[in-house]
C-alpha cells in the first residue's frame, strides 16, 4: 500500500476516534473576534458558562466553534475548565434518574446552559440547573458535550 494512501487512511481513522474538546466561558462575558488579537474585529459578546468547543488552541489564544458552527477566537484565560452545556432543542426534559421512564426533575427551555456534573455510561449526561435542581439528560438534546 503506498503510503500515502496508509497516512490519509490513518488521518481520517484519527480524526474519527478524536473526541471533542469543550470548554467554558468563565464568569465574565467573553469576545470572539475574527482573528487571535485584541486589535481583530470582535464579532459577538456571550454570556458566562457558555460552552465552546475547542479548534486550535495557541499560547494565549483559542479558536472555537459555538452552538451555531461559527468560528472565532477568545482569549485563553476567558475560559474555564469547567464544563456545561446548552440546550439545543426546543425544550428538554431532564430526569431524575438516567432512564428514559423516569420522572421529569425539569424541562429546560432552548438556549438554558446547564451544568455538565458528569458523563454517565449508557448516554446521558448529569446535569445542574443554575436554581441547583440536577438530573440525567440524553446528549441529543444539549450542544457541548
Amino acid at each position: 500500500m503506498p503510503r500515502a494512501l496508509l497516512a490519509a487512511i490513518l488521518l481520517m481513522a484519527a480524526a474519527v476516534v478524536h473526541a471533542a474538546d469543550y470548554r467554558s466561558v468563565g464568569e465574565r462575558p467573553a469576545v470572539l473576534y475574527d482573528a487571535p488579537s485584541k486589535q481583530a474585529t470582535p464579532l459577538y459578546v456571550v454570556s458566562p458558562k457558555y460552552p465552546l468547543e475547542v479548534i486550535v488552541e495557541l499560547e494565549a489564544w483559542v479558536k472555537v466553534r459555538d452552538q451555531t458552527g461559527a468560528l472565532s477566537w477568545v482569549e485563553k484565560d476567558a475560559l474555564t475548565e469547567k464544563r456545561t452545556v446548552v440546550v439545543a432543542a426546543p425544550a428538554a426534559q431532564i430526569r431524575v434518574r438516567p432512564d428514559d421512564g423516569a420522572p421529569i426533575a425539569f424541562t429546560a427551555a432552548q438556549n438554558v446552559v446547564l451544568d455538565l456534573v458528569e458523563i454517565v455510561p449508557g448516554g446521558w449526561l448529569r446535569v445542574s440547573h443554575p436554581d441547583g435542581v440536577n438530573g440525567y439528560v440524553r446528549p441529543t438534546v444539549v450542544w457541548g458535550a
